[in-house]
């Protein structure tokens, strides 16, 4: 899943484990809503957060709150990749119940999922936000992160300590993680929002509100074409 613009390289990883923030120096958590009491990614009693009325993520800001943090957020160049790998970011992680974060994630976005005595799902039907693709099958799904984890690297995350990678990348809390088809998930791969926008326009609202709600949440940079898109893709909210 690598990025098509010669500025920004390297596959998207595969999301991973909840886990508690790191605080201090260049590992701390940095995190914007002054929730900083270890609990970043981990699920709420009895699964993932529930998307608001209207949105199909959960956590998600409103579009007046989303111009506000974007303005806030700092500008700079995309850093290096040196250094980069998906296994710096902990891979799919056991969340209770024999379910990893993959599936909390299909049990969440989808209709009627049923699972099996492991927890996969094996049936049910979801609605790709990216493309408006009507999937019945799980395997056809990805979980997206909506800021790849690459993408995370080259804007703050190849500072943070592992606690706090793991918590980004298995972030149930915020609007972070979304299952989508497989199709249009490595089409994005780890592009920045003024390299790839969902091809389904009517879901560039909640895509550049969530987008903007994950970079404030962990003090990520943007870059100006970045900034430029999500204002754009915040300008297509109903007032």
């Amino acid at each position: 899943m690598g990025r098509q613009a010669g500025l920004r390289g390297v596959a998207v990883a595969v999301a991973l484990l909840l886990g508690p923030v790191g605080c201090g120096g260049a590992g701390g958590s940095g995190l914007s809503d002054g929730k900083q009491d270890g609990s970043v990614g981990k699920p709420p009693a009895g699964g993932a957060a529930k998307p608001a009325g209207g949105d199909v993520l959960p956590g998600m800001v409103g579009a007046a709150e989303a111009r506000t943090r974007l303005a806030a957020l700092a500008v700079g160049k995309p850093g290096t990749m040196a250094g980069y790998s998906r296994d710096k970011f902990t891979h799919w992680a056991e969340q209770g119940d024999k379910c990893d974060t993959r599936e909390v994630v299909l049990k969440r976005d989808g209709r009627n999922v049923t699972q099996d005595s492991q927890c996969r799902a094996v049936s049910g039907t979801w609605k790709s936000l990216y493309d408006g693709a009507d999937v019945s099958d799980p395997a056809k799904l990805d979980i997206d992160h909506v800021v790849p984890l690459a993408e995370g690297w080259r804007s703050g995350a190849a500072g943070w300590d592992a606690a706090k990678r793991k918590a980004f990348a298995n972030d149930l809390t915020r609007p972070q993680l979304l299952a989508v088809s497989a199709a249009s998930n490595r089409s994005k791969g780890d592009q920045s929002p003024d390299l790839w926008q969902p091809p389904d326009k009517s879901s560039w609202c909640q895509y550049g509100r969530a987008w903007i709600t994950v970079k404030s949440y962990y003090k990520l940079t943007v870059t100006p074409p970045e900034k430029t898109m999500l204002t754009t893709m915040i300008d297509t909210c109903a007032s």
